[in-house]
């Protein structure tokens, strides 16, 4: 069935039941997992009436963000393990972060995604996005989506 599963996290309860959904079917199916969490550049633009940072603030920044993300990833592999299960902690710093899923599925040979959605519909589906939907829409690799 399943050979190498990614799930995506970004730390949320939701993609917290993903990460554990995730596992049962890797101790199912006898599969390797790979934990991902995208790491977001900081926005460097400069408006009118903003406030500018630093070059070394914005990298102590992307520092915390993604040794921030390094640790989700890495806690989660120790559980993973302590069930007895083979995995991997992989961070990737990308703004666009349905494509930052699709090509670590990819590199990584995956045969399956699993993440969480959050559900938005109307406005705030407009307004935000939803990069579980941006996912289904482009991956050739089969996504399992969890609410």
């Amino acid at each position: 069935m399943y050979q190498r599963i990614l799930i995506a996290t970004d730390g949320s309860r939701l993609s917290a039941k993903a990460a554990q959904t995730g596992q049962q079917l890797a101790e199912l199916t006898g599969a390797q997992l790979f934990f991902l969490n995208v790491v977001p550049r900081y926005p460097v633009s400069y408006f009118e009436g903003g406030a500018s940072v630093s070059a070394v603030e914005v990298g102590q920044i992307e520092k915390q963000w993604a040794d921030k993300a390094q640790t989700l990833v890495d806690q989660l592999k120790l559980k993973a393990e302590a069930r007895g299960l083979k995995a991997k902690a992989l961070t990737v710093k990308s703004d666009l972060v349905a494509e930052a899923v699709i090509a670590s599925a990819k590199k990584n040979k995956c045969d399956l995604i699993v993440m969480a959605s959050h559900g938005r519909r109307g406005l705030k589906r407009l307004l935000l996005g939803s990069e579980t939907s941006n996912v289904l829409t482009h991956s050739s690799v089969p996504v399992l989506v969890l609410r």
